[in-house]
């Protein structure tokens, strides 16, 4: 820096009075461009899974209420179809909609290769082959960010450059305090290498959900535990200091119904069994020779009753949801609460379930933020959540990967 200001006022005496003045300015925009760059924000992003747009309206949040108070808060968060978990995140952390990034379902197959992704193999999770697009955290290591991870799908690719910078392997029973205290270790760290964006993630709701349903006592009693824990997430950044300067930022990936054994499609009895099929109760996905397909289609037009039948050529648009040669032919959306079986191993209507379509309001997940980048005490509408990746480069300041389907013009207004 002193090099420079040196060379500057050597020409400025060679070339003159008249050309100080453009050699000046000329300087000043140097220094001030590319010389000192804005301090990174810090960005806390929490995934509350299956955490639906009303849990937080029950009166049993106190803490998450701060947040509504002292930040933003939005009516609901739109996911994407087939509302499920993986598909959601990857969504949320890419800003692509899953025909685009890749993970259409928890559980599919690759009809080409025969290759299957399971989120509960970790070989196949963490197979960066499956993950079309670039994740938040690759977009911004590559622009100077680092970034960590205590869990968040898609996270733990056995591609580095495609991981956070500091990532923890996925332990579905790690203790919930653990998980606080390592996001809490991390910003302990060194300026020069403390992580400025860091995800973090909890199951509670979705599990519960699943087992009792949305409206029992049990799923109360988890929702509140998660605001306990806000709590002590709160209490431990104001011991480092960092509280006031860290943009916390609550969100879930889907909502969640209340299924029943009494509303069950048998799927089989219509277009009988040994079908290749794909299914995990309110979303079915049927593969067979292209000969076959129009006949099996028309079966099950016929019998069109608490579902919608669609081929990948006449889904609606609005579903996102055809272009990837791992969707099947012909796609079921059962409707609301109502569940599809089929074969032996009939769907376990349990409590719960979610994959419906995305603008059913029980799907319909939770956002709200605050911190020193958002507006204070701002109540808005539904936002969508493949707007996510857009907001998150926005507020570092860096340039995201082109061609994404999120909006930045969507949601920058909650912004400071």
């Amino acid at each position: 820096m002193c090099v420079l200001i040196i060379f500057f006022r050597i020409l400025n005496t060679f070339y003159g009075t008249m050309k100080k003045l453009n050699l000046t300015v000329f300087l000043l925009l140097f220094l001030f461009s590319n010389q000192f760059p804005q301090d990174q924000p810090y960005v806390l992003l929490i995934s509350f899974d299956g955490f639906r747009w009303d849990y937080s309206k029950r009166g049993i949040t106190p803490n998450l209420d701060i947040i509504k108070q002292n930040g933003v808060s939005a009516l609901s968060l739109r996911p994407v179809y087939p509302t499920i978990t993986f598909p959601n995140h990857l969504s949320i952390i890419t800003g692509l909609y899953p025909e685009n990034h890749g993970i259409i379902q928890n559980y599919f197959t690759d009809p080409v290769t025969g290759d299957s992704y399971k989120i509960s193999d970790t070989s196949a999770v963490r197979n960066s082959k499956w993950y079309k697009g670039e994740a938040f955290w690759e977009t911004a290591g590559r622009q100077g960010i680092i970034t960590a991870s205590y869990f968040w799908p898609g996270s733990e690719v056995n591609v580095k450059h495609r991981r956070p910078y500091y990532y923890e392997k996925y332990e579905h029973m790690r203790d919930y305090r653990k998980r606080i205290d390592g996001i809490v270790d991390w910003l302990k760290l060194p300026y020069e290498v403390r992580p400025h964006f860091i995800t973090l993630y909890f199951d509670a709701t979705d599990t519960q959900g699943h087992q009792t349903g949305p409206d029992s006592p049990e799923i109360n009693k988890t929702i509140a535990r998660l605001d306990t824990l806000m709590g002590v997430l709160f209490s431990e950044l104001k011991k480092i200091g960092m509280y006031d300067s860290t943009n916390i930022i609550v969100l879930s990936d889907h909502g969640m119904a209340e299924v029943s054994k009494s509303r069950v499609v048998e799927i089989d009895k219509i277009i009988g069994d040994n079908k290749d099929v794909q299914w995990n109760g309110p979303i079915m996905m049927v593969n067979a020779h292209k000969d076959s397909i129009p006949a099996i289609y028309e079966k099950l037009k016929s019998h069109e009753d608490h579902y919608k039948v669609y081929t990948k050529e006449n889904i609606p648009e609005y579903f996102h949801f055809s272009e990837n040669h791992m969707i099947y032919p012909i796609i079921l959306a059962a409707e609301n609460r109502w569940s599809l079986s089929y074969g032996k191993s009939s769907w376990n209507s349990r409590g719960g379930a979610h994959g419906y379509e995305k603008d059913e309001m029980d799907m319909h997940a939770t956002f709200m933020a605050m911190g020193p980048n958002f507006r204070i005490g701002f109540h808005t509408g539904t936002l969508w959540n493949i707007d996510i990746y857009p907001l998150l480069c926005k507020l570092f300041n860096i340039h995201p990967r082109q061609n994404i389907d999120g909006r930045l013009d969507r949601i920058e207004f909650i912004l400071r």
